[in-house]
């Protein structure tokens, strides 16, 4: 069976604006050093993603384009404001000739779905070996073999 690996990222720190809409909100400069760090430190590690599926909201879109700049995206309306099991909905309709994936949304369904173990802060990703087909993805599937936390590194 052929492995896959699944990257759930949480968008980076994000600035509350006064009047903007939760959707709109941009990234800190914090925010924007993280995402690019992140995306650094997954490909410090080996691992070329083939695709992300990104929320479409401000601040997922800016996470994404900065870890991940010669990367596919397709932006996902369901991630926003999303369940896990919206998530792995998302994820099911993977090609499956795909075999690593970044899914960048939004807590707490990042959190969860990555098995709600550890809290992820914005910028934070946790990494998920998985053993069947994507349109096969089920809870609990999955083996978690790396996070990362840009306050802790």
């Amino acid at each position: 069976m052929t492995t896959r690996t699944l990257i759930l990222l949480r968008h980076a720190k994000a600035a509350q604006v006064l009047g903007l809409a939760d959707r709109e909100r941009p990234l800190t400069d914090r925010g924007e050093r993280d995402a690019k760090r992140a995306g650094d430190a997954i490909r410090d590690a080996g691992i070329a993603p083939d695709l992300v599926l990104c929320s479409p909201s401000t601040r997922t879109r800016r996470t994404a384009e900065l870890a991940f700049p010669d990367t596919e995206t397709s932006f996902e309306r369901e991630i926003y404001e999303a369940y896990p099991e919206d998530l792995l909905e998302v994820l099911r309709r993977t090609d499956d000739a795909v075999r690593t994936v970044v899914l960048c949304g939004h807590n707490p369904a990042i959190e969860e779905l990555a098995g709600g173990d550890h809290h992820m802060r914005p910028g934070a990703y946790a990494v998920i070996e998985i053993e069947c087909p994507w349109v096969d993805l089920w809870p609990g599937e999955g083996r978690l073999v790396a996070r990362w936390d840009p306050k802790e590194n």
